[in-house]
């Protein structure tokens, strides 16, 4: 029986040693001392599997967006023969650099999880985690679309009725859609003004009054809209056709030549535009290439001036339409 106790308790040190070597100092190959070389990890909310270099570049990745992580192992209960290990855990960390394309906060954060380990010769073969990335960014307040985390198939799939095989049919169909145009605004953390051209705007609701707005993360006003706590929605009128040039552009200060104006909370409202909206951002929807804002709007400002439209590339006069 003194054997047996003494074997679990150097089961249960060795394993805490290489976990906090690895999730507390990034020390990620001190795993190899307690992975089995046919070691898998399995994701209980995303069904992933991967191995255990996938693992260690996570963990690197965590640590490089959290430097100052703490891990604390609550508890640690081991099955008499040693052949199973369940772990729960707790960790601190605070969110100050970038992780998977999402911007940093500077917040705080505590998240939890736990992991059935099945242990073969002594060694851990597989590992079930109710924890991933998404997880911890959902913590951070940043929860992800479950697409987020999919794996590209490398092609579109669809219904065999679409008759849309391919991503070059799919983008035929998204160009016979008529939507208006907008320009969505904010300021970055020096005050300075930023803004994109989008028409992925949609009114959610008017009570309470939600509106959604898609955004690329690879643009170059992203990450201040991210990080900024308003935004602003400009409707584009006919008489700004230079205008959604601009902000469709790459110039790094989009805002030289344009009148504007502050909202009630900082965000600029372009003048010409025919309609302006200023909202407190409340969910941010990590969505694999973008993210999917959800505001509340606080303010709001209508001209008498027709919209622009927008067709398969080209804009059109809005004032022009006629009724069916």
């Amino acid at each position: 029986m003194q054997q047996i106790e003494t074997s679990l308790q150097q089961v249960k040190e060795s394993l805490v040693t290489a976990w906090e070597a690895a999730w507390d100092r990034g020390e990620v190959d001190r795993l190899d001392e307690i992975f089995h070389t046919d070691f898998k990890r399995i994701s209980n909310k995303s069904g992933n599997v991967t191995t255990a270099q996938a693992l260690k570049e996570e963990i690197l990745s965590v640590r490089e967006a959290f430097p100052d992580l703490v891990t604390t192992v609550d508890h640690l209960l081991v099955d008499d023969a040693a052949e199973s290990i369940a772990i729960f855990w707790r960790t601190n960390g605070t969110f100050t650099n970038d992780l998977q394309g999402v911007p940093a906060t500077g917040n705080s954060v505590e998240t939890r999880g736990s992991n059935l380990l099945k242990v073969q010769d002594g060694k851990i073969l597989s590992e079930e985690v109710t924890w991933d990335q998404s997880e911890l960014l959902e913590d951070v307040g940043v929860p992800s679309l479950k697409s987020a985390f999919e794996p590209s198939n490398g092609g579109v799939l669809v219904d065999d009725l679409s008759g849309m095989p391919n991503l070059d049919e799919l983008k035929g169909f998204n160009r016979q859609f008529i939507t208006g145009v907008t320009v969505v605004t904010t300021k970055d953390e020096n005050g300075k003004p930023r803004g994109l051209a989008a028409n992925s705007y949609v009114s959610i609701s008017l009570e309470p009054p939600l509106v959604l707005v898609c955004v690329q993360k690879t643009t170059s006003t992203y990450s201040s809209l991210f990080k900024s706590t308003h935004l602003g929605i400009n409707i584009m009128s006919n008489e700004q056709r230079q205008t959604v040039g601009t902000f469709a552009s790459k110039g790094d200060d989009k805002f030289a030549e344009l009148q504007w104006h502050e909202g009630p909370n900082g965000s600029p409202m372009i003048d010409g535009s025919a309609a302006s909206i200023e909202a407190e951002i409340k969910e941010r929807f990590q969505a694999k290439t973008h993210t999917v804002f959800i505001a509340k709007v606080k303010h709001s400002e209508v001209a008498q001036l027709e919209p622009m439209v927008y067709k398969a590339g080209r804009f059109y006069d809005g004032a022009k339409l006629s009724a069916l």
